[in-house]
């Protein structure tokens, strides 16, 4: 349960103990999330971060039905979410939409943008019980307003994909997403594929639709820079696991865990003191394989023994919620209720 200005509100996604595996020939299977947990309130902005190989995109995949779960259950607005048929979506789903990080993959080439936002027009009609189609007036000023809403002129409707430039393209997946009138939409490294400047308009976009329209955003991004200026709140992932979540003060200013310290100080920061940012050392291991314990712990330079054969789960420690035995026993609130020992 989710507190806002002090009331409880239930959250629009929650996500609970989801596991997601992938087969491997002659290996074990590579256990992409390993029981994770997440919830997230209307029109909240959740950023979900990490290095690539920990499992952001297959919770994505997880939350939206593309990447079924071996265990766990998602629930969307007291809808659960299976995995997605090849025809047809849940009616209550309708409202969760996906933007993906390459908008040439999830566009057709063959099909004008305004054809292809028509289609999510009248599948959200059809899921209301109305008969409206593709040649129904209405149905094309839809596309229209959904593209000046993502800044794009009118005549777009009428371009194919190739006709524009990759944040542009960019803006029309987010159009096509909009037409659905969405209550969420999980954004996966939406801006990785960009240039600098399409980078900071497009995550600007997505900051705007969900302040003004209040649609909750899932932000998956590896650059911590645009997460600090878009999101509410941070969910911090390694190796298929949450090991810290708080909100952007929280892990920016007072970060728990060793690895959202890691994360934080390889990000450059424009000081004018010439400092470099400090990489992360170690390779991240086999998904497959998990080291006991604390995953981290090879690579973590605070690990105890403890560290190296008890696996740590999430508590309160600060004003966070971490994985790390080492950051719960330093919160004396932590030790006085037992829970670190």
């Amino acid at each position: 349960m989710t507190v806002n200005a002090g009331h409880p509100v239930a959250p629009l996604l929650r996500v609970e103990d989801v596991v997601v595996e992938y087969p491997r020939k002659g290996l074990p299977p590579m256990r992409a999330l390993a029981g994770v947990g997440l919830e997230v309130a209307p029109g909240e902005i959740v950023g979900i971060v990490g290095e690539s190989g920990c499992g952001k995109s297959t919770l994505a995949r997880a939350v939206t039905g593309l990447a079924p779960a071996h265990a766990g259950s998602v629930t969307f607005d007291g809808t659960p979410v299976g995995a997605v048929g090849r025809r047809r979506r849940a009616p209550g789903l309708l409202p969760l939409q996906m933007v993906f990080q390459d908008p040439n993959a999830s566009l057709n080439p063959r099909r004008t943008i305004g054809a292809q936002i028509q289609e999510v027009v009248v599948a959200r009609e059809r899921a209301l019980g109305a008969r409206r189609g593709r040649r129904d007036p209405e149905t094309a000023r839809e596309a229209v307003e959904a593209l000046r809403r993502v800044g794009l002129p009118d005549g777009a409707a009428e371009k194919y994909p190739h006709e524009f430039s990759g944040g542009q393209r960019q803006r029309a997946a987010i159009a096509r997403a909009l037409a659905s009138r969405p209550k969420m939409i999980v954004a996966d490294e939406p801006v990785s594929a960009l240039d600098a400047s399409a980078q900071a308009a497009v995550a600007n976009l997505l900051r705007d639709l969900s302040r003004e329209e209040g649609i909750a955003l899932a932000f998956i991004s590896h650059d911590l820079a645009v997460v600090g200026a878009l999101a509410d709140r941070v969910v911090v992932m390694y190796l298929g696991r949450v090991v810290e979540t708080g909100t952007v003060e929280q892990i920016f200013n007072a970060p728990q865990h060793p690895y959202t310290q890691a994360l934080l100080a390889a990000v450059p920061v424009p000081d004018g003191t010439g400092a470099r940012p400090r990489a992360l050392t170690g390779e991240v291991p086999d998904p497959g394989s998990p080291p006991p314990g604390c995953r981290f712990h090879p690579r973590c330079p605070l690990a105890v023994d403890r560290c190296r054969t008890d696996e740590p789960v999430l508590q309160r420690a600060g004003e966070s919620e971490v994985a790390c035995w080492i950051a719960q026993a330093r919160d004396p609130a932590t030790v006085r209720s037992g829970r670190s020992e």
